[in-house]
């Protein structure tokens, strides 16, 4: 049997390495119990050396906060500007997509190049000011309460415009992509409307930073089985890409 420090040098070890561990699968591995590995999961957390979730752990604090847009448009640059360009290479000709509100999906808007003509549905001003200067670009600006965060709209005004349409895309920003638990925004009330944007759409594709993989958001989107496609950077793990494409969803690293 492998002794305490072995067992923490090893569990540290496979943090680092994928980013999360399960419980039951580290048991497996270093012939323990699951009680043995959560008081070892414990004894780390208490020294800030990991966060632990229910059945697993991650380095980094798994929820996420509610930050103003500003200043997430100032993180990982580079990063959002390459899952952006990956993203527009989607957009056809004459299509009709939904863009939802964040910094990333804002910088997808940014490159988007239209083939004749392209509806847009969207809840974010910035993107809707933006892509309203392109002549083949049609915006349709949903109504509903302003917030001050992501200068983009909520409520339920805003919701039930997704009941009278379709659009075969959506491109989705998120706080949060857990494996286990799915898709989720730092807000509530976004991610409501984000599930109505997902009803309406005929496909999804999540755009998030690798940042985003074993992080929560308070208010839960959908299950991971109901996404489509998701663009990301190559800092996600190779154990976490597998997981995704296990699920059976189209992973374009950048």
């Amino acid at each position: 049997m492998t002794s305490i420090a072995e067992r923490h040098k090893y569990i540290l070890e496979h943090l680092n390495k994928n980013g999360f561990i399960k419980v039951i699968d580290i048991a497996k591995e270093l012939d323990v119990t699951p009680v043995t590995i959560r008081k070892d999961l414990k004894h780390l957390e208490e020294k800030k050396l990991l966060y632990r979730t229910h059945g697993s752990a991650s380095p980094v604090n798994p929820l996420t906060s509610d930050i103003d847009v500003k200043e997430k448009e100032k993180i990982r640059k580079d990063e959002k500007k390459r899952i952006a360009l990956a993203a527009a290479k989607l957009v056809e000709e004459n299509d009709s997509i939904i863009i939802a509100s964040g910094s990333t999906v804002h910088t997808f808007a940014e490159h988007i190049t239209p083939i004749n003509h392209l509806t847009v549905v969207t809840a974010s001003l910035k993107t809707a000011l933006l892509l309203n200067t392109l002549n083949n670009v049609e915006v349709i600006q949903l109504g509903g309460i302003v917030r001050k965060n992501s200068f983009s709209v909520i409520g339920d005004y805003t919701s039930q415009f997704f009941e009278q349409i379709t659009c075969s895309k959506l491109f989705l920003g998120v706080d949060g992509i857990d494996l286990e638990y799915g898709i989720t925004n730092s807000n509530i009330e976004e991610a409501i409307l984000n599930k109505k944007m997902i009803e309406a759409s005929l496909r999804t594709i999540i755009l998030a930073d690798s940042s985003k993989f074993g992080r929560r958001g308070f208010g839960k989107i959908c299950n991971l089985d109901r996404i489509d496609v998701i663009i990301t950077d190559d800092g996600i793990s190779k154990s976490v890409a597998q997981s995704i494409e296990e699920v059976g969803i189209e992973l374009i690293i950048v």
